[in-house]
């Protein structure tokens, strides 16, 4: 998470810290394992599932930071009664202090990577879902065919490149990668589908193939692309509109949320 990394090198520039990670869950708990939160004196950023769980960790994080040269230790926490908390899971969390030295360290060590998702446009859409997948465990890389359309402050977790044609970099992607098509142009989106049928009929190694649009326009690419030669099984890896069903709104950042939800039903 991006956001909360930049504060923490932000913030441990200033003064130490206690990193509390999820290191062991079992049954129905708020936060999986790797989960972390860093506790200041004065501060606390992101979060390992809240309530008295979360209350309890800040306190034990405190404490350590105000003794001398504090040992790393594991805390066991059961959800239940004596928490306040009806879970019913058991959280292991470790705490350690962390100095300004660590910065680099755990920038790499927290960085959260996940999945690929090929992002095919720069257009307002596009900028839309780079801001929101910069918070959530993909790895996004970011393809146009223009020059200079990405902006400079960049997500940890995104990388950009300018592919000309565009559709030339389908054969890069690596297997499982998810496709987002939002070109600037119907011809390019149309090139970018066929690329990565023609992958999918090859490979089959493709996670999921989603082209923004209406229906009207979907219509139109099948008509087009089984003039190309594609079956309508082939055409049945093509998932357009994108977005999970009954979220209403047009505007990018609506857009964007309703698109990265759909990219999480997915799973890993």
């Amino acid at each position: 998470m991006s956001r909360h990394l930049a504060a923490l090198q932000e913030r441990l520039q200033q003064q130490l810290g206690v990193l509390v990670t999820v290191v062991q869950a079992q049954g129905s708990v708020p936060r999986d394992v790797g989960a972390w939160m860093a506790v200041f004196a004065d501060h606390v950023i992101n979060t390992v599932g809240g309530g008295r769980l979360e209350q309890d960790a800040i306190e034990a994080a405190r404490a350590m930071l105000a003794g001398a040269d504090a040992l790393p230790q594991t805390l066991r926490f059961a959800l239940g009664p004596s928490l306040g908390q009806c879970c019913g899971g058991v959280v292991h969390l470790h705490l350690e202090v962390i100095h300004a030295a660590d910065s680099a360290a755990l920038q790499s060590r927290l960085r959260q990577s996940g999945p690929v998702v090929a992002l095919f446009g720069g257009g307002h859409v596009g900028h839309a879902l780079v801001r929101v997948l910069g918070e959530l465990p993909f790895s996004v890389q970011w393809i146009d065919s223009r020059e200079a359309i990405f902006p400079g402050d960049l997500p940890p977790n995104a990388v950009c490149e300018q592919s000309d044609p565009v559709q030339s970099a389908v054969a890069q992607l690596p297997a499982q990668a998810r496709i987002l098509i939002m070109s600037f142009s119907h011809a390019e989106d149309l090139d970018i589908v066929a690329a990565c049928l023609l992958r999918q009929r090859v490979q089959a190694d493709l996670r999921f193939i989603g082209l923004i649009g209406s229906k009207t326009k979907w219509a139109t690419f099948r008509a087009r692309l089984q003039a190309r030669g594609f079956s309508d099984a082939e055409l049945a890896h093509v998932t357009s509109p994108i977005g999970v069903p009954g979220i209403v709104g047009k505007a990018p950042e609506v857009i964007a949320v309703a698109v990265a939800a759909q990219l999480l039903q997915l799973g890993d």
